[in-house]
């Protein structure tokens, strides 16, 4: 007897199927055609200093869009996620200034060590996640009003912290060389002819370092099955045995001591923060995270697509100002990917419901 597969037959391509898979990637398509036109107009996107600068931003923004979509894949989203950037970034500046700048912060502190600082950042931003983390699970509060209300203690927070000490509001500044050298320092140039070369900046691997981590704990944790379970059926999760609350506070403590590592990083990066550092990061990490396929819907998404869209997004930011758009433009055009790209997911929602 011929033995039968078990297999399903797979799906005819036909015009209605093709036109499905049209859609429902139409803003990736938009924004690669984008790209493409960028990179005919104007050749120098395509430079080997225009990729490494392309390739240093995607670093920079990719942490928090990894955090952040944690928590978009329990149906939920974090706002507060700049505002906690900008807190730590000014808490590690403000630690590791030079011991004879003009206007350091807390000169009775030396220079701490790097290490230390960056724990205290991550520490500091965790802890900030896990207060979301705790409302959301304990009084079943929507994340969106957790985290609005967050955002605004944080910003009066940071607000009051750049008045303390003799910093007295301004900008916190000269930063000790080591802490410099640590984040935008180089271990790897690119040649570029003629003895020039373009620098690699050690936060990207930093980032690279921490997306491998990222995707360990998502795919091969149980925590992070707990993550997706909790996702897709909240009530499901709790009957197979998921501690919900435990679970809703890890997955925020984990987006904050992302945001707490690129406080630190742009501490750096930044080099002369202020209480605006930080400022709208969550909607870059939002629109990217959405872009890349992690779904609002909950229990969807992937490292790889995450990546993904942080750098398509950062491809259109970096090209638009080579081709002459005006860069007050910029807002309104996030606001329309993000809003082009929820649109997106909820009709790939609807069509499988």
């Amino acid at each position: 007897m011929p033995k039968q597969s078990n297999t399903l037959p797979r799906e005819p391509w036909d015009t209605k199927r093709v036109l499905n898979l049209l859609v429902n990637n139409a803003l990736l398509i938009i924004m690669l055609l984008v790209v493409i036109y960028i990179a005919v107009s104007a050749p120098v996107f395509l430079s080997p200093n225009s990729l490494i600068n392309l390739l240093s931003q995607t670093a920079a923004y990719l942490p928090v869009a990894l955090g952040i979509a944690g928590c978009i894949v329990l149906t939920g989203t974090d706002l507060s996620a700049g505002r906690a950037v900008g807190i730590t970034a000014c808490v590690s500046a403000s630690l590791l200034q030079t011991v004879d700048a003009s206007n350091k912060m807390w000169p009775n502190l030396g220079v701490l060590p790097i290490p230390v600082v960056l724990i205290l950042a991550m520490v500091l931003g965790a802890l900030i996640g896990a207060f979301n983390g705790f409302w959301v699970a304990k009084f079943k509060l929507h994340p969106f009003i957790v985290t609005l209300a967050t955002q605004l203690i944080l910003y009066t927070c940071l607000l009051l912290y750049v008045q303390m000490g003799n910093n007295h509001g301004s900008a916190i500044s000269s930063l000790d060389q080591s802490y410099t050298n640590f984040v935008k320092g180089s271990v790897l140039s690119v040649p570029l002819g003629n003895g020039n070369k373009a620098a690699i900046p050690n936060y990207v691997w930093y980032a690279i370092i921490l997306t491998i981590l990222m995707w360990f704990i998502w795919n091969k944790t149980t925590f992070g099955k707990n993550m997706f379970a909790l996702g897709a059926n909240e009530e499901a999760a709790r009957v197979s045995g998921v501690n919900v609350f435990a679970t809703t506070v890890m997955v925020f403590a984990l987006a904050g001591a992302m945001y707490g590592y690129v406080g630190f990083v742009e501490g750096a990066r930044v080099a002369s923060n202020t209480a605006n550092t930080g400022f709208n990061y969550e909607l870059d990490a939002i629109a990217a995270c959405v872009i890349g396929g992690v779904s609002f819907v909950g229990g969807i998404g992937k490292i790889r697509g995450i990546v993904i869209g942080v750098l398509m997004l950062r491809l259109i930011f970096v090209g638009l100002p080579l081709i002459h758009v005006d860069q007050n433009l910029q807002y309104a055009i996030k606001g329309g990917i993000i809003l082009f790209a929820c649109a997106l997911d909820m009709r790939k929602y609807l069509v499988k419901k």
